[in-house]
C-alpha cells in the first residue's frame, strides 16, 4: 500500500438484471471491469474491494480492483456519475468470464452503456 493510503474501500455491487449488467460492464478494459454509480470522491488508481452480485445469482463474488475511470458529478451530457473499476489479475478472469457468459449475444450491441 502507498504511504498515506487509508486502505481499500469495500463496495457492495448488485446487478439485478442482465440489462443493468450490460450498462455497467466495461469489456474494453484489460481483465474487464464494471461501472459503479456513485457520487463519492475517488481518484484514478485507488484500489477497492468489491462484493459483486450478478443477475439470478445469490453468490457475492469477492473481486479486487483499481479505479481506472471517473465520471464526475455534473458531467457533460448528463452522464451518470460514478467510477469504472478494473478487475485485478488476482481474479484470473473468473468474473470477466462469468459476466461475458451472461451477456453473450448482447455484449457488442449498440445499446448505450454508462461509459461508452
Amino acid at each position: 500500500m502507498n504511504e498515506g493510503s487509508v486502505g481499500q474501500k469495500m463496495l457492495n455491487v448488485r446487478f439485478e438484471t442482465v440489462d443493468q449488467l450490460h450498462q455497467g460492464y466495461m469489456s474494453f478494459i484489460e481483465n474487464g471491469g464494471v461501472f459503479i454509480k456513485t457520487t463519492e470522491d475517488y481518484k484514478v488508481g485507488d484500489e477497492v474491494f468489491m462484493l459483486i452480485t450478478l443477475p439470478d445469482d445469490t453468490e457475492r463474488r469477492p473481486v479486487a480492483g483499481k479505479i481506472v475511470w471517473i465520471t464526475p458529478r455534473a458531467a457533460v451530457g448528463n452522464r451518470i456519475p460514478g467510477i469504472g473499476v478494473q478487475f485485478s489479475d488476482q481474479d484470473k478472469g473468473r468474473t470477466r468470464n462469468k459476466i461475458e457468459g451472461l451477456l453473450e449475444g448482447i455484449i457488442d450491441s449498440d445499446v448505450p452503456t454508462f461509459t461508452m
